[in-house]
């Protein structure tokens, strides 16, 4: 065979094994395509699915949206993305709140000085004169003025006794003769005590709740403070006492409830308070619900066997008719769409979860931060400008609510950045479900922008708690919540706690008209 030939037969060789190898390669791409239209379809279904469960979790965002009218708030269909020109003008903002706070945490960090105490001017004012030596009654001298160094000092408290001394007569026998029906003794009654017999004076009453309630000192450490100076207690009697005080400020509790919940505006929250369960033998997590008059200040605390439930938020509000001010717990769904209840929401719960969210994603958490904060910076430009209720309501409309409209709109373009269990998300889904709750305080200018002032009233109970630390047993919880909502109630009046106590407790044994004793009451007629 000539080379030509040997040639000819390696090239047809060659070309059968690449026509072998070209169609491997066909069947390969097919395969491959295949793969990638399977796979394509697996993505578009997975984006669906997502797009489905965003649906189901972000609520309504895709399809409704605060109404133009802030006094319609029901939903209507349009949709929502942010211009560049608004994006740019979001940047900027975001920016300029990020140098201010810079320029606070500075100002802070150089901020060292000690500031002397703030005297009150009814301190009463001891003098210690000192002379030079030699200059009393020396003639050479003559004073030409003073130089005065305050000080603060203290003098610990002292227990005493007090000691009510009854004089008795006797009618001279020469008028016994002369009128028999007359009588012969006499003595003045013992005036009537919260506690009959006992050695306790409203005064000793008084500090004990004080201490309890105020100063959060347990029982144990007052009887160890009473005990420095003079006077032997045993927790037995000290928790007698307390429990016969907290019997006879029940009619001003219950009396308190009742104002509150006439009100058309009130404010509900509540917290944590561990008490001691006797069947378990150990601390459970109990709930301390609070409702505040908003109006007023006023607030009272109801325990319900540490319950958090949806059915003690329908025992304690679901007869009120009114404004209902919270947070996004989940047991208000049900008043939403109640007669006779308008659901307000709280922005400072809002803000809280994108600040939560700043470490996450700092860019979007900043800029929904920079809307919250505009909302804010209105209500303060109306305090301080002393508007009335009818002007803050009319600006609320006219500024605050375009604001929220927007803020909705931002949240609506960014969503899809975010899964619903980032922080991001979560914060957009709560802020989103409870957006018509949230917009609705634009609508009376009486209205506050947050629940701040019912969170402020609760604060003394995580104060217990890190003192006394539980409450003994449900009834020593209920009676926590009698004394927490009548000194809360003096501290809104702005009338001294101690001062108050003292009175009502010395005037409770005679007293036929409880309300007259309420702390809103007694600044106008005792105070």
């Amino acid at each position: 065979m000539s080379e030509l030939d040997l040639e000819i037969q390696r090239l047809r060789e060659q070309n059968a094994k690449l026509a072998a190898m070209n169609k491997t390669l066909l069947a390969e791409q097919a395969r491959l395509q295949a793969q990638a239209e399977e796979m394509q379809a697996a993505i578009n279904n997975l984006q669906s699915m997502m797009a489905w469960f965003r649906k189901k979790l972000f609520g309504s965002m895709s399809e409704k949206h605060l109404p133009l009218d802030p006094n319609v708030l029901e939903p209507t269909l349009f949709d929502q993305h942010l211009s560049e020109e608004e994006q740019a003008k979001l940047d900027a903002e975001v920016k300029a709140m990020e140098e201010e706070n810079a320029k606070v945490i500075e100002v802070k960090a150089h901020r060292r000085e000690i500031r002397k105490p703030i005297l009150s001017g009814d301190l009463p004012i001891e003098e210690t004169h000192i002379y030079p030596e030699g200059v009393q009654g020396n003639p050479d001298y003559v004073e030409i003025g003073v130089e005065n160094t305050d000080t603060l000092a203290i003098r610990p408290a002292k227990m005493y006794v007090r000691r009510v001394v009854r004089h008795k007569f006797v009618l001279k026998s020469c008028l016994q003769m002369e009128d028999p029906d007359r009588r012969t003794f006499l003595i003045a009654p013992l005036p009537e005590t919260i506690r009959p017999k006992s050695m306790a004076d409203a005064s000793l009453l008084a500090d004990i709740l004080i201490n309890k309630y105020i100063y959060h000192l347990p029982f144990y450490r007052q009887i160890q403070k009473y005990k420095e100076l003079g006077v032997l207690l045993n927790d037995a009697t000290i928790n007698d006492w307390f429990t016969s005080v907290c019997e006879r400020l029940r009619p001003l509790y219950d009396k308190l409830r009742e104002r509150i919940m006439s009100s058309d505006y009130i404010q509900v929250d509540e917290s944590t308070l561990p008490v001691i369960d006797n069947e378990k033998h150990r601390a459970v997590k109990g709930y301390m619900w609070a409702v505040r008059d908003a109006l007023t200040g006023d607030v009272y605390f109801h325990y319900d066997m540490g319950s958090r439930s949806g059915d003690t938020a329908r025992k304690l509000i679901g007869g009120y008719r009114g404004a209902v001010q919270t947070d996004g717990y989940e047991v208000y769904e049900s008043f939403e769409n109640m007669p006779g209840k308008r659901m307000i929401g709280c922005w400072a719960h809002v803000r809280r979860k994108f600040v939560e969210a700043l470490d996450e994603n700092r860019k979007y958490a900043s800029e929904a931060i920079v809307y919250i904060g505009k909302l804010y910076k209105i209500e303060e430009e109306m305090r301080d400008a002393g508007l009335t209720q009818e002007e803050i309501k009319e600006r609320r409309q006219k500024e605050s609510y375009p604001v929220i409209q927007e803020f909705e709109k931002w949240m609506d373009s960014v969503s899809n950045a975010f899964t619903p269990k980032s922080r991001m998300g979560r914060a957009i889904v709560y802020t989103y479900t409870l957006l018509p709750r949230l917009s609705r305080y634009v609508l009376d200018g009486r209205y506050n922008i947050d629940n701040n002032g019912i969170e402020n009233a609760i604060r003394p109970l995580a104060l217990g708690r890190k003192n006394f630390l539980f409450a003994g047993n449900h009834d020593a919880a209920v009676r926590a919540a009698i004394v927490y909502s009548l000194f809360s109630c003096c501290k809104a009046a702005g009338i001294d706690t101690r001062s108050w106590l003292e009175d009502v407790l010395r005037r409770i044994p005679t007293e036929k008209n409880p309300e007259t004793l309420l702390p809103g009451h007694w600044t106008l007629t005792n105070r």
